[in-house]
């Protein structure tokens, strides 16, 4: 029974395997086997993705990992240098920047967080809460115009690598800069105790993680 069945199932799974990988028109193959950069029969990028970026005009190269949702960025993007060195954490919501992203040095030190609101692209209007300045513990509704991209929204921090304070803060409501920039004063505050973000620290539990090699693949 058991040398019938076997064979049977074998061949079963070969065909779940092909029907999965003939949903892609391109896709490539990660060493641990996933399935990477996969691109649709619309030709719109679906799933995990891998994007590598050459250096170029003396701007440093580098590598990022995240989702897409046909085409558009979603969710949690890590950005490695190419030596494989965490130096950013974006989070998206169809295909913009949303909510805190996250910047660091190769040390692994926080060198700035942006704030920013998404716009739903598929919106000519959207419609937004924002936080009264006049009243903070409120809330009122406004309706922007939307042009397609992100917008500054909430405080923009640029920390000072070596000692790890804010050296500059920038505050944004709805891409409209509401405070001029602030200089901390650090020449009479002894440097903090230098504390990495969480991302950075779960980076480094993962051994060795450099940069990702792929293999091609093609459904033709």
């Amino acid at each position: 029974m058991r040398r019938i069945l076997f064979p049977s199932l074998l061949i079963l799974l070969h065909l779940c395997a092909f029907n999965g990988y003939a949903q892609w028109k391109d896709y490539t193959i990660s060493p641990k086997g996933d399935t990477l950069n996969c691109l649709d029969q619309q030709d719109k990028k679906q799933g995990r993705w891998v994007n590598h970026y050459d250096e170029i005009r003396g701007e440093p190269g580098y590598e990022e990992e995240g989702v897409y949702k046909n085409s558009r960025k979603e969710g949690t993007w890590r950005l490695y240098s190419l030596a494989g060195d965490l130096t950013g954490v974006e989070y998206y919501k169809w295909g913009n920047k949303d909510g805190v992203c996250q910047y660091f040095g190769i040390n692994g030190t926080l060198l700035r967080e942006e704030s920013w609101r998404a716009l739903n692209p598929d919106k000519q209007y959207d419609t937004l809460q924002i936080e009264d300045i006049d009243h903070l513990d409120k809330y009122k509704t406004v309706i922007v115009k939307n042009e397609g991209v992100a917008i500054k929204d909430g405080s923009w921090k640029f920390y000072d690598p070596t000692t790890g304070m804010v050296a500059r803060t920038e505050t944004y409501t709805l891409g409209k800069l509401e405070k001029p920039q602030t200089t901390s004063s650090t020449a009479a505050a002894a440097p903090p105790a230098q504390t990495k973000p969480k991302e950075v620290l779960d980076f480094e539990k993962k051994a060795g993680k450099k940069k990702v090699k792929v293999q091609t693949g093609s459904a033709y």
